[in-house]
């Protein structure tokens, strides 16, 4: 009988149990250790609305529910198939690292955690830290430690990300005129043909041939392709093909979930809000969300001010977005008297994402913007607080990531465009033309 392989140690940072509260859960046979520098950072989060604060008060009462001296000892079991979680006490700096770093600090304390665990065992490349502090990892590999990332929720290669879009070649002119005669729609199998198609619900397709084109809806059932045209959304005009396909999603109250990525002035947040006008009559509010990462990892105390004062910048863009479409209308216009109105009565809300706590999600229309800079547990939280009749829509850029401990690969919309690529309430569109201006584009493209 062949001998089992021998589990390993995982130390875990702060930063990893912030990011997905549910973590120890997630190394399978192998076993846990918290350092209490850990715990004692995870106190310092637990007071806020923030989501950060939400998870560190999750992982506490996870922590809380494992009972007995054991967890300080040997440790204790997660379960079947599942390794053993414990709490290891460190006296201040091991000699070694206080020489190498000097500054006594929780991310030392951490290291000299995983150094000595090392120091300690007879297999050294059975200990890792795990920690998505990129100079933490440098550190304790400069000491010899082990050290990784934590990729659980990290998606493949980014550039074989969904678009949500797709070009077919070469189709017979006869089936192209097929979508101009009504009900403007065509068995998908007739025109993919011997086409290598990857048939995804709602997916989107520019069909076309040498001398004409038409853009086509795949149907939830991916059996079936309409027509779609360029449709103003309170007085947005799409100017591509790509913004055609995003508004006809965003407008569409079959799909409950749309997520929409691309670079700086491709028109994601204005369109997602325009759609939201057109359609506002089907819900009850329209609520445009951020989250709050202050550039350079500072938090928002630090700037002058009142709560309201402090979050005025994040949300200016929001607003400017608002202002953009208002001014499509003059002052008289019935529809700029409504987008007033709308503020007024609060049917239309821009405010940071934390302050949805509690809000029921009922019949509301919700833009997430710079959903990238969420984490994958993030998302999860957001989406599955969607009540009945709800629309939620996540916008972002995933090459533009202001969160210290997030990139393309492990942010919260790569990995919901990776997980619900297929399903038949969901659609995704990748805007990759600049709209905002020939300066500003030539800026995204070379700077």
């Amino acid at each position: 009988m062949a001998r089992s392989k021998s589990p390993k140690t995982f130390i875990l940072d702060t930063n990893v149990i912030l990011h997905d509260p549910t973590c120890i859960n997630q190394f399978q046979e192998n076993n846990i250790v918290i350092p209490l520098a850990v715990i004692s950072e995870i106190d310092h989060f637990k007071r806020g609305n923030q989501v950060i604060n939400l998870n560190a008060r999750e992982f506490a009462r996870t922590l809380d529910s494992i009972t007995g001296n054991a967890l300080f000892n040997g440790g204790v079991s997660l379960g079947k198939g599942k390794g053993k979680v414990r709490v290891v006490i460190t006296k201040g700096l091991s000699k070694e690292i206080k020489e190498a770093f000097i500054e006594d600090n929780p991310d030392h304390r951490v290291l000299t955690a995983a150094f000595e665990i090392q120091k300690a065992s007879k297999d050294k490349s059975k200990v890792i830290l795990v920690t998505k502090d990129v100079n933490l990892r440098m550190k304790a590999k400069a000491l010899g430690v082990l050290a990784e990332d934590y990729t659980t929720d990290r998606v493949g290669s980014v550039e074989e990300l969904y678009s949500g879009k797709e070009f077919v070649e070469n189709v017979d002119d006869e089936l192209i005129q097929k979508f101009f005669i009504p009900p403007y729609e065509l068995e998908a199998k007739k025109i993919f043909g011997k086409n290598k198609v990857e048939i995804v619900p709602n997916k989107y397709f520019i069909i076309r041939n040498n001398s004409r084109s038409v853009l086509a809806h795949l149907d939830q059932e991916g059996s079936l392709l309409r027509r779609i045209d360029k449709f103003n959304v309170y007085g947005i005009n799409p100017r591509n093909a790509e913004q055609t396909f995003a508004i006809d999603a965003l407008i569409n109250n079959n799909i409950p979930l749309v997520s929409m990525t691309g670079k700086a002035g491709t028109g994601k947040t204005l369109l997602a809000l325009a759609s939201a006008l057109h359609v506002r009559k089907f819900y009850r509010q329209i609520y445009i969300a951020r989250p709050v990462v202050p550039l350079s990892n500072k938090d928002i105390g630090y700037l002058p001010g009142d709560v309201e004062s402090k979050l005025g910048p994040y949300m200016q863009p929001l607003w400017d977005n608002v202002k953009v479409i208002q001014d499509q209308f003059k002052e008289s216009d019935k529809s700029h008297i409504a987008i007033t109105q709308m503020i007024k009565d609060e049917k239309l809300v821009v405010e940071p994402l934390s302050y949805i706590r509690g809000r029921s999600l009922q019949r509301i229309f919700f833009i997430v913007d710079e959903a990238q800079n969420l984490t994958p547990h993030e998302i999860k939280t957001i989406i599955t607080r969607a009540g009945e009749g709800a629309k939620i829509v996540l916008t972002g850029d995933i090459y533009q990531i202001d969160h210290p401990y997030l990139d393309t690969q492990s942010n919260g919309l790569s990995y919901l465009i990776d997980h619900f690529k297929g399903q038949k309430l969901y659609a995704h569109i990748n805007l990759e033309k600049g709209e905002r201006s020939q300066l500003a584009e030539i800026a995204s493209n070379l700077l």
